[in-house]
């Protein structure tokens, strides 16, 4: 049987949906305070018989954190999609983001081992690549750098991919893919589902960066086919088109009907309420909305290079305008 962490999240969801065409019954974890009805919203995108297809799924309640529960999630399973993540870029919660993404893998990864797990598919992010010297597209190969400015996020998913490969080196088959930002539509207040949320209502201003970008479907598609594949131990950027927050704001606004955005926001600007935002949480103890973390991804420029998975299982990627005008028509109006 397969088992796939995260089944509530993006990634997992529509992971889901796409495992369900040719398996019975799939095991999925999800936590106390976990959504099950965003997964049926997801499922209600691809049939009119999502609440069929939700049911096929056996839900346990574990947290990848807790090994006792954990452990008993792994009976008779034989392949392990792990799509669970905590994602943040505040440095308040490095302690929880090293607790989900960094030991919630080495769980995972140990409890693979234990069981003789045939395979296991890590889902990581780009964050975790290094920068190419000379500006050309950053593939696999680019080594990860610490000295970097990296994110707390970038900092325990890299860990989290440590632990992957460190599993390899004790018996372990397993691959890592790192997926662009992603796209999909039934998570509209998180990820980049709040970008998609924010245009609907109409942008002014755009960021002056640029990274690359994949359809969630083309992630989960690519994940299931190089677990079907004798692909073991290697890792696959997934990134179908690299382009800057403008052209992505511009197709977003072009599928709802309204104005693109035309004036670039200031960097400075953002740094400084960035500042306040800072301020305000340390003296008032509100949530921070704006981290400068945050705005560097807006002001950077990244690129991404996939001919790797193209190459080696002729992979074609949705493309980007194509994604948008699917993801808004789902959009609740």
């Amino acid at each position: 049987m397969i088992l796939v962490t995260g089944g509530t999240g993006l990634v997992g969801a529509h992971l889901l949906y796409h495992l369900l065409q040719t398996h019975d019954t799939v095991r999925a974890i999800h936590r106390k305070s976990s959504h099950l009805d965003s997964v049926k919203e997801v499922f209600s995108f691809y049939t009119s018989e999502a609440e069929e297809y939700f049911h096929k799924i056996e839900w346990i309640e574990a947290d990848i954190t807790e090994v006792p529960a954990l452990t008993k999630v792994f009976e008779g399973i034989t392949q392990v999609y792990h799509c669970a993540a905590f994602i943040s870029f505040n440095t308040k919660h490095f302690h929880a983001l090293q607790k989900a993404n960094i030991e919630g893998t080495a769980n995972i990864v140990n409890l693979c081992l234990a069981h003789k797990v045939s395979k296991l598919c890590h889902v990581s992010s780009v964050a975790t690549l290094g920068k190419s010297e000379d500006d050309s597209p950053i593939n696999e190969e680019v080594p990860w750098n610490p000295e970097d400015m990296n994110s707390v996020y970038s900092i325990t998913k890299y860990g989290a991919e440590m632990e992957v490969w460190r599993g390899t080196q004790e018996g372990l088959k397993a691959v890592i893919v790192n997926p662009g930002v992603i796209l999909g539509e039934g998570f509209w207040d998180s990820g980049s589902g709040v970008i998609v949320k924010r245009a609907a209502k109409g942008v002014s201003f755009y960021p002056d960066g640029s990274t690359g970008f994949v359809d969630v479907r083309d992630v989960v598609q690519s994940m299931v086919r190089i677990m079907n594949e004798s692909i073991i131990n290697q890792q696959f950027i997934l990134v179908a088109e690299n382009a800057s927050y403008l052209k992505l704001l511009t197709g977003l606004s072009k599928e709802f009907g309204i104005a693109p955005p035309k004036r670039k926001l200031n960097k400075s600007v953002l740094l400084l309420l960035s500042y306040l935002d800072g301020m305000s949480s340390f003296l008032f103890g509100t949530k921070r909305f704006l981290l400068k973390a945050t705005i560097r991804s807006m002001y950077s420029h990244s690129s991404y290079d996939s001919s790797k998975i193209k190459d080696q299982l002729v992979f074609e990627f949705i493309p980007l305008e194509e994604t948008l005008k699917r993801v808004v028509g789902h959009y609740p109006r």
